[in-house]
């Protein structure tokens, strides 16, 4: 790995009024550079672009896809699709591990439960906010008049357009906007490659370059029962990429910290962080002794285990950019430099003068709460979910809107009853393990004294309250889920569910948690974060992006090579290269690291029909990180052109900052997909229907 000596931060290059680097930025579609783009590569997108290729966008629960012909087609990883795959697989269908495949429409795989969304308009009600606010208002109060304000435009725009419209904010709270949304929840299942090509080189290759991975998945969203018909949609590419080619990448960025404060960034690298690792290596560590008990135990828990060392990966990458010394000190500059800016304006001084020195004690609060905070919750258990969730609707539709918790206000109450009564597969042994192992880590974080732990014990042991809990409990059925939310508040005081039981319990504790978390940390950082974005706007202008916010973002790069090793990467690999590797680690004989490089049956077979020298994955330039994964890769003609799977090793620090020479986007050649699915998979209507030949 190349020293970060080159690493610029997008903090010290914003607040110091510099221009950002040609490739940098998870930009709004309100405020694209163009001037920037047209300058570095001579063209850039106009409106019917940009238009274009946000209608095309989707957002996947945790991550993107895209529209890809003119019958719903919708393309995506399959590491995006992996959980739903599952979803719909069985004991006997296992098509995370042996693929799937519709060869007829009818056979294609309503998934239950998964939404997909497309963003359709975006308004910023930045203003009518601001109307509200009042100098002196306390910061928890100032946060609920905000709350109480957004919920109201919310309500107001959804009865109007009929859309799913969601509060977004911006810039640490220097904008807000509305973003509304037609919501597809019909969506079936089309196409998948083998869990061992999509994730070819398994753990050890996550987050490297070169790389051979087939992560696709290829669904279709159906309305009224026909294949829904998109007005945009993303066209194949006929001619494919080259090195030095400009691309740009739709998503959903899930998060990043660039503008964080100091103290906030030495909170989460000192202390959050590594909780949060732990917290991980001990979910992972039990789902790894349950899966060694069966192989169907295995298959139940593989999603998991898979997404758990992918987090681990990368937030151990993000932890990297935070002990980068050189890069801290630069953000420390950077940091003083706007406060010695805003000290120099009597106006700003009284506006956000102490804003800094009050994150900094909401950070010291913090970390008094942070184990808590972290062992008090469902303790692993759906079950104890699917509870904790109907003993709150029940309490809180009894509410007022502007007094609810706000996932239960008017706008989100109906999204959080349909998905109590979606149908959900359910293993009683992985359940009552699992919630096991978690009141077992809670009891050893915070002590047999806390009352979440006398709570939830009771005296008796974790083994002993999660056997009886889940035996006794029939909240697995989504009709007496129906049946509890039917009944209201009556109902659920009168049920005798053990898990039910164990929710009213928690409950309480659980708010007064959130309350201490919210009067004396969220709502300070929030209001004082607010007060630092708009003093930046005053003495910089708007000259950068926001941090990711999991909103539709445009990010743009040239595929592009980039120093390690002591070499050079190259920016393409090939079929050729994944048979080399392959080759290289012994084939399908050899079982070293699990297996990692070994391929499925039928590529071992059909290596004679494919062209060693098509693409199959390539690096570029553009600025992603997690929920980024489906992306779509787009080039000048709004062709797509590849499809968005990883980024490198080097790029993991971008969730702090960005750096021009290393950091790189992975991604599956588009050419590599038909490819595949022409030659080892036989799919030619499928091949047809996107390529539109």
């Amino acid at each position: 790995m190349q020293p970060r000596s080159l690493a610029l931060s997008l903090l010290a290059l914003a607040l110091a009024g510099t221009s950002l680097r040609a490739d940098e930025g998870m930009w709004t579609f309100d405020n694209l550079p163009t001037k920037q783009i047209q300058a570095h590569f001579g063209w850039a997108p106009d409106q019917a672009w940009l238009d274009h290729v946000r209608l095309s966008s989707l957002r996947f629960p945790g991550g993107s896809g895209s529209f890809v012909s003119r019958d719903g087609l919708v393309l995506t990883n399959h590491h995006v699709g992996r959980g739903w795959i599952q979803r719909v697989s069985s004991r006997d269908t296992d098509y995370v591990k042996n693929g799937f495949a519709a060869a007829t429409r009818e056979q294609e795989i309503k998934v239950p439960g998964l939404e997909l969304m497309t963003l359709m308009a975006m308004e910023n009600v930045t203003d009518r906010l601001a109307r509200l606010e009042k100098a002196g208002t306390p910061e928890k109060q100032a946060l609920k008049l905000r709350e109480i304000e957004i919920e109201k435009i919310k309500k107001e725009m959804q009865e109007k357009s009929g859309l799913t419209c969601e509060h977004v904010t911006l810039y640490q709270g220097g904008e807000h906007w509305i973003y509304s949304y037609k919501k597809h929840t019909d969506v079936r299942l089309v196409f998948a490659p083998e869990q061992q090509v999509a994730f070819f080189g398994g753990d050890p290759d996550n987050f490297t370059f070169p790389r051979h991975n087939l992560d696709f998945s290829i669904f279709r969203v159906y309305e009224n029962g026909q294949p829904y018909q998109p007005k945009d949609f993303l066209k194949w590419t006929e001619t494919g990429l080259k090195a030095g080619d400009l691309t740009f990448v739709t998503g959903h960025p899930g998060r990043t910290n660039r503008q964080d404060t100091l103290a906030q960034m030495h909170y989460s690298r000192d202390f959050a962080i590594p909780m949060r690792l732990k917290a991980m290596e001990r979910r992972k560590a039990a789902m790894v002794e349950y899966a060694k008990l069966s192989p169907e135990a295995s298959r139940q828990v593989s999603t998991q285990i898979f997404g758990i060392e992918n987090s681990l990966k990368a937030t151990t990458g993000y932890w990297s950019g935070l002990k980068d010394k050189a890069a801290m000190a630069r953000i420390e500059a950077a940091e003083k430099d706007l406060r010695a800016k805003v000290a120099k304006d009597p106006k700003l001084t009284a506006a956000a003068g102490q804003s800094w020195a009050r994150i900094e004690q909401a950070t010291q609060i913090a970390k008094g709460m942070a184990k808590e905070s972290m062992s008090v919750g469902t303790a692993g258990s759906t079950l104890l979910g699917y509870a904790l969730a109907l003993v709150r609707i029940a309490d809180e539709e009894t509410l007022p809107s502007e007094k609810r918790l706000p996932e239960y206000s008017d706008a989100n109450l109906k999204t959080a009853r349909t998905r109590l009564g979606i149908p959900t597969p359910f293993y009683k042994e992985q359940e009552a393990f699992m919630f096991t192992r978690g009141l077992e880590d809670a009891a050893r974080e915070l002590g047999p004294k806390h009352p979440f732990v006398k709570a939830m014990l009771g005296g008796k042991s974790p083994a002993e309250v999660a056997k009886a809990a889940v035996e006794g409990s029939k909240l697995s059925d989504p009709e007496a889920r129906k049946a509890l939310l039917a009944g209201g508040k009556k109902a659920i005081a009168e049920s005798t569910d053990p898990m039910i039981a164990l929710a009213k319990k928690l409950d309480p504790i659980g708010r007064e948690l959130r309350k201490k978390q919210e009067d004396q940390v969220a709502s300070v950082i929030t209001e004082q974060g607010t007060r630092i974005a708009k003093a930046r706007f005053a003495i910089y202008g708007k000259n950068t992006y926001p941090d990711a916010t999991f909103t539709l973002r445009l990010s743009y790069g040239a595929v592009a090579e980039y120093p390690a090793n002591g070499t050079l990467i190259q920016p393409f690999t090939t079929f050729g290269g994944l048979f080399d590797r392959y080759d290289g680690w012994g084939g399908n004989a050899a079982k070293a690291h699990r297996g990692d490089w070994s391929l499925p049956q039928r590529w071992v077979e059909k290596r004679g029909a494919l062209d060693a020298s098509v693409p199959f994955n390539f690096v570029h330039k553009a600025d992603i990180i997690g929920g980024n994964s489906g992306s779509p890769v787009i080039d000048r003609k709004g062709e797509l052109v590849g499809l968005i799977f990883d980024g490198n090793i080097e790029s993991l620090p971008g969730n702090y900052f960005y750096d021009e020479a290393v950091n790189r986007a992975v991604s599956v050649d588009a050419r590599a997909i038909v490819h595949a699915l022409d030659k080892v998979y036989g799919a030619t209507g499928l091949v047809a229907e996107l390529t539109g030949k």
